[in-house]
């Protein structure tokens, strides 16, 4: 994860995991994690060579190959910034589709729900769901705190090009899985 990313999850208030947002328990470390990362071996996708997982990090930031091959990717994948910015939907504040509160972040929302609104049955749209491209402003959740659970533990920006033609991304990731074997 990159500094920002990371710094996002670790927030004092309530740390949690960079994909799929469960609390984090402060204090205690993956010794088994560090032990594979130690002992499993990687080949650098620039110049080919065989290295530890512990040790490619270091080696990334100074193979040129490497990052001619990250570059390549960055390139593939980023397209011209839109031009018309006023009909851009606001995915980083929400309002409660039961009360009259604004302006929850997605963590917020799912919080204040589970807090003040976990007994009601009425059915409501997802106000996360319907400013995707993807979603449906008109869809009534049967199960609207289910879902909130189910479906929003992460964050959406950490996954998703909402500016990439789809078609293009399967392209790209197709091409990419061809090249890395």
């Amino acid at each position: 994860f990159c500094t920002p990313c990371l710094q996002e999850c670790l927030k004092p208030k309530k740390p949690v995991c960079g994909v799929c947002r469960s609390t984090l328990s402060p204090g205690s470390r993956a010794l088994d994690l560090e032990k594979q990362i130690e002992t499993t071996e990687t080949t650098c996708k620039g110049c080919n060579k065989k290295m530890y997982l512990s040790k490619m990090r270091s080696h990334a930031a100074s193979c040129s190959k490497y990052q001619n091959y990250i570059m390549e990717g960055v390139k593939a994948v980023t397209k011209e910034p839109l031009h018309n910015t006023r009909n851009f939907p606001n995915r980083f504040t929400f309002p409660c589709p039961y009360c009259s509160e604004k302006n929850f972040d997605q963590e917020g929302l799912v919080e204040h729900c589970k807090a003040l609104h976990s007994m009601d049955a009425k059915q409501v749209v997802c106000p996360i769901c319907a400013s995707m491209p993807w979603g449906d402003p008109n869809y009534r959740s049967a199960n609207f705190m289910e879902h909130l659970q189910r479906r929003h533990r992460f964050s959406y920006d950490t996954f998703v090009d909402y500016d990439a033609d789809e078609d293009d991304m399967m392209a790209q990731v197709l091409m990419r899985s061809l090249r890395d074997k």
